[in-house]
């Protein structure tokens, strides 16, 4: 951690109230005090270093390459994306056959017991068993996750966000972490619980790209393919990154456009034409592989009609007018109130977890209770509100009787009996009589609350399934509505409206547009409905907004995590880099003593340090001066680079002989660097031995004066992928360092036509 993202400037104010009176700030008095541990920056996030280091190592090699090196380096990162697509298409496949066959089996046994009762006079035993199996398995994922690696829980979007934006998330992309999604995930959703295994396969294709296109993995050290040795660093790890993500959403969804625009809306901080057609690439190969796998499952083999983990089904007979569009509309309002409801709901029982659920058992017990309570109100509902339906040629083999009449079978039994991926396909396609308005309205209050309370629990799991479940079946009750208002027309389609009360419920929720009306497209197989959905979720965005952000933003802020938007705020404009950056810095010379590196390394936190010349550092001096600089400015040096040279040894006498190293022994120490307190220096050396940081240093590091603007400073960092800028004066002495944490304590709150300013501290680990 860089000590200038978290010492203040001298005289720093707390807060900037933007266009507020003294009596508003009073009434906030107490509120503030109740939310001091929402303005805190977390201590436990590193910055990356997407910035490449472009020392005299570095331009050496670059010179040195020929032209077949060249196309070799290209031709392997084309083949680093087909594994990727290839691995994320495999493990996408095990997941669903292991989620239908478990899924299957349970139901079977459940339906075995309800259809054993007489006169549904034992209708306990049913209920008794499913909930049995749904807590069994729904606590094996969850001791997986809370006891041996927590940032498995959830989809793990948020994390791969913050991942592609420029912060490190410790364990987010290491293979016990797959293991554990991939397992947990599994026993999720078999556990009954109201999830989908859609968004964790975004974090799975994550994890394995991340994993291949190092070529080497900490579980197993022997393992080392040398010829990956190139895309050790933390920018072509990004890039890989962002194409496993893109392939994840391939294979839920079989959306490889989709795929690609999810990578570059949501997270992707770096962005260039030959990446898109890798991440593209990437992204067939996925959907192509599950395609080609499920086919043989299905025992059809080569028939190509099973792009993804989920499709929307056929909607080719679906026609829209443009009379409806007004009517679109108004479901994307209540997509977006919706939404925002069910991220308030969500967003207030994240905090009481973390403040009262922070235990491994008490994450299991919650886990445990909620799969227990998700299994009984479905079964409950049975009794209160059971809509029968008769029996006709084409019903389905998983219909139940319960306590329908002979020749009749219960709709509401028949959508519990289902994953929550065929129940969304039901309501989207099932005939006008399958489910009343009762059951619709019952069905859809219970699984938003299950959905807004499984949210958070520490096992895998997606949030794309829910949302679906929860407009598709208000949808569908608009559907109905309309057919009551108006009978006689033909233009009123229950999975039309069920489509998109769907799109504005997710929509509501996540506040995802471009890709995310992509992806319904490519599932829907219906270009048809790319306007009315973009509109539905524009709407349900800009409602959303209003009251809150996104669920993973929201998510992401709680944890305090240092994350960039795409734009620098409006009312950011009038600060400078003298008010922004961090002073005093700690900086080093162009020929510094062993002693006074180890020091400062052991001493402080820093991660990058600016290399000066006429500098002389003077330990009696405590004195902090606001305008005192700390030499002129001549390049940028990282304590990995710095960890690199004191374990290699090089320095002494001879201080030039800087030609011994390579950027291969940086790449090889990549990414876990030696802890400055192993590497041990004798007392001469420290007295004695002087290190030359002018070969290693980045002498092309980016610089900005003092009087450079906020906006400026953001695009910088947003764009160009920084952890560190020096700031220098006229006369090119370095005054500070600005870093992404001393951006993104500045959070900005908006309520309706006002906003706020708040300066967040930052926690120590």
């Amino acid at each position: 951690m860089n000590s200038s993202e978290r010492t203040p400037l001298i005289n720093r104010r707390p807060s900037i109230p933007v266009n507020q009176s003294m009596e508003e700030e009073e009434s906030d008095s107490e509120e503030n005090k109740a939310n001091v541990s929402e303005k805190i920056l977390s201590g436990d996030y590193e910055s990356l270093d997407y910035d490449v280091c472009e020392n005299d190592l570095y331009q050496l090699e670059e010179r040195k390459k020929s032209v077949k090196e060249i196309m070799i380096i290209e031709m392997l990162r084309w083949l680093v994306m087909f594994f990727v697509g290839l691995l994320t298409g495999l493990v996408a496949s095990l997941i669903d056959f292991c989620v239908i066959q478990s899924t299957d089996l349970k139901f079977s046994i459940i339906k075995k017991y309800v259809d054993k009762c007489v006169d549904n006079k034992c209708m306990e035993v049913p209920l008794l068993v499913w909930v049995g199996i749904n807590g069994g398995l729904v606590i094996v994922a969850s001791i997986l996750t809370a006891c041996f690696e927590p940032v498995a829980a959830g989809s793990g979007i948020p994390q791969i966000k913050c991942y592609l934006n420029g912060v490190k998330v410790p364990h987010v992309v290491r293979l016990k972490t797959i293991v554990v999604k991939v397992i947990g995930v599994i026993f999720s959703v078999a556990g009954g619980l109201i999830i989908g295994k859609e968004g964790p396969m975004i974090h799975s294709g994550a994890v394995i790209a991340a994993g291949i296109s190092q070529g080497r993995s900490d579980t197993f050290r022997k393992f080392d393919l040398r010829i990956f040795e190139f895309f050790r660093s933390d920018t072509e790890k990004r890039d890989f990154v962002a194409g496993g993500a893109a392939a994840g959403v391939s294979a839920a969804f079989g959306a490889p456009v989709g795929g690609v625009l999810f990578s570059l809306e949501e997270g992707a901080s770096f962005w260039n034409q030959a990446l898109a057609w890798r991440i593209f690439f990437a992204s067939m190969v996925s959907t192509f592989t599950l395609n080609v796998i499920q086919s043989y499952i299905k025992g059809i083999p080569w028939d190509l009609s099973y792009p993804g983990l989920f499709n929307f089904g056929s909607f080719d007979t679906t026609s829209y007018s443009a009379f409806e569009i007004p009517i679109f509309i108004l479901m994307g309002v209540l997509g977006g109130l919706f939404g925002a409801l069910f991220n308030q709901l969500n967003y207030l029982l994240t905090k009481f977890r973390r403040r009262y659920i922070n235990k491994s058992r008490d994450r299991v017990l919650e886990a445990m209770i909620v799969a227990i309570i998700t299994a009984t109100v479905g079964y409950i509902s049975l009794y209160f509100n059971n809509s029968c339906s008769p029996m006709v040629q084409d019903t389905k083999d998983n219909t139940v009787q319960v306590y329908c009449n002979d020749g009749q079978y219960s709709s509401t039994a028949t959508i519990l009996f289902q994953s929550p991926e065929d129940s969304v396909k039901s309501l989207f396609h099932e005939s006008k009589g399958m489910y009343s308005p009762s059951t619709l309205i019952v069905y859809c209050l219970c699984v938003f609350i299950l959905a807004c309370w499984t949210y958070g629990l520490y096992v895998p799991s997606g949030l794309f399934i829910p949302g679906l479940l929860v407009g598709a079946a208000w949808g569908r009750f608009v559907g109905l509505c309309l057919n009551y208002i108006f009978p006689d027309v033909g233009w009123v389609d229950f999975g039309k409206y069920s489509l998109i009360g769907a799109a504005a419920q997710l929509g509501g929720i996540v506040r995802m547009t471009i890709s995310l009306t992509v992806i319904i497209m490519e599932a829907t197989g219906n270009i048809t409905f790319g306007l009315p959905i973009m509109i539905v979720l524009i709407v349900a965005k800009w409602v959303g907004d209003i009251f809150n952000e996104g669920i993973y933003d929201m998510h992401i802020h709680i944890q305090g995590v240092p994350i960039l938007g795409w734009e620098p705020s409006s009312v950011l404009t009038n600060l400078s880099a003298k008010e922004v950056m961090s002073h005093p810095v700690s900086v080093f010379n162009m020929r510094e003593s062993v002693g006074r590196v180890m020091e400062v390394l052991k001493t402080e936190t820093h991660n990058g340090f600016p290399v000066v010349e006429d500098y002389i550092p003077n330990p009696l001096d405590s004195s902090i001066n606001e305008e005192m600089s700390f030499g002129t400015y001549r390049g940028l040096i990282l304590r990995s680079q710095l960890i690199v040279l004191l374990k290699q040894r090089v320095f002494g006498d001879n201080i030039d002989q800087f030609y011994n190293l390579s950027t291969k022994d940086f790449r090889d120490a990549y990414p876990k660097f030696t802890p400055i307190r192993q590497i041990h220096v004798s007392q001469y050396e420290r007295d004695n031995c002087e290190i030359n940081l002018e070969p290693y240093m980045n002498p092309a590091a980016y610089c900005v004066t003092d009087n450079a603007l906020f906006p400026r400073i953001f695009k910088l960092f947003r764009a160009l992928g920084l952890r560190h800028l020096v700031v220098v004066d006229k006369h090119h002495q370095v005054v500070g360092m600005v870093t992404r944490k001393d951006l993104a304590r500045y959070k900005v709150t908006r309520k309706f036509w006002k906003a706020r300013i708040d300066e967040l501290l930052m926690s120590t680990r």
